[in-house]
């Protein structure tokens, strides 16, 4: 058997399949919500759900063999993921601005078909001091938690990861349970001109990004529990932690300026 060798740092990753099936159930999914907002049946949308959850499963499982049994994670490596993950978040953030944008521009200057008022006339905001104070409150406790895992991480205690993991991952599902409840008690709903629109797509984006690091960081907390980190190699948990510092920031300036200043 002739044995290869490379004389660079780098990770040339093998052929693998998840591309293209990931992309065929992205668009099987995309089929199925148009089928579900024009034909009200909703079992395309759900297999193209289920088509890539599994993609998901597989394609990252692949992953981290690559990185913790395979070590083909090298510090040149690990530096060009850091690089990604920078300029992914970055990408979040202006898909944010674009919201908060398009909220500003109507709330600053509301035009003749709202009354020319802000919230337009008819719409009954949320107290800000009632459920979106008490979901402040939580992710600012999920932000500290999740500092706590990190720091448990680079001190190598891994019960104390654990327990700030847990607490972490319950504070977004927590969050999640709440925004569900307030979003079924809303006195409006995302077809009450602009400010129902701007309110739901912000707010909604935001906690599907809620449910996507709760995700994550439930995924690192299995990998914990299986010693998949140490101290010096955990960028895994890194990219959580990075994500959902991000989360919590989004929801501050969301806070003050949609439930808070907005209501006023």
């Amino acid at each position: 058997m002739m044995m290869t060798s490379q004389n660079h740092p780098f990770h040339l990753v093998d052929v693998s399949p998840w591309p293209l099936l990931a992309s065929s159930g992205t668009m099987i999914t995309l089929m199925g919500l148009i089928k579900w907002f024009h034909l009200f049946n909703m079992n395309l949308f759900i297999l193209g759900m289920l088509i890539m959850k599994l993609i998901m499963f597989q394609w990252w499982r692949d992953v981290v063999r690559e990185s913790t049994y395979q070590g083909h994670h090298t510090s040149a490596v690990t530096k060009g993921l850091r690089w990604g993950m920078i300029l992914f978040i970055i990408s979040e953030i202006f898909f944010f601005i674009s919201f908060f944008w398009a909220y500003f521009h109507s709330a600053l200057s509301p035009n003749i078909e709202i009354g020319m008022m802000w919230p337009p006339m008819g719409i009954t905001t949320f107290n800000p001091f009632q459920v979106p104070l008490l979901n402040t409150i939580i992710l600012v406790s999920s932000g500290i938690s999740v500092t706590w895992a990190h720091h448990s991480i680079m001190e190598g205690d891994k019960n104390q990861t654990n327990q700030a993991l847990i607490i972490t991952v319950m504070l977004g599902i927590y969050f999640s349970m709440l925004q569900m409840y307030e979003y079924i008690e809303a006195p409006f709903t995302i077809a009450d001109s602009i400010y129902g629109s701007t309110f739901f797509v912000s707010t909604g984006f935001h906690g599907i990004h809620v449910i996507v690091g709760t995700t994550f960081l439930a995924v690192c907390l299995v990998r914990n529990y299986l010693n998949h980190f140490s101290k010096w190699h955990h960028f895994g948990f890194e990219a959580a932690a990075w994500y959902w510092h991000f989360v919590d920031v989004v929801w501050l300036f969301l806070y003050i300026m949609i439930y808070w200043w907005g209501s006023n």
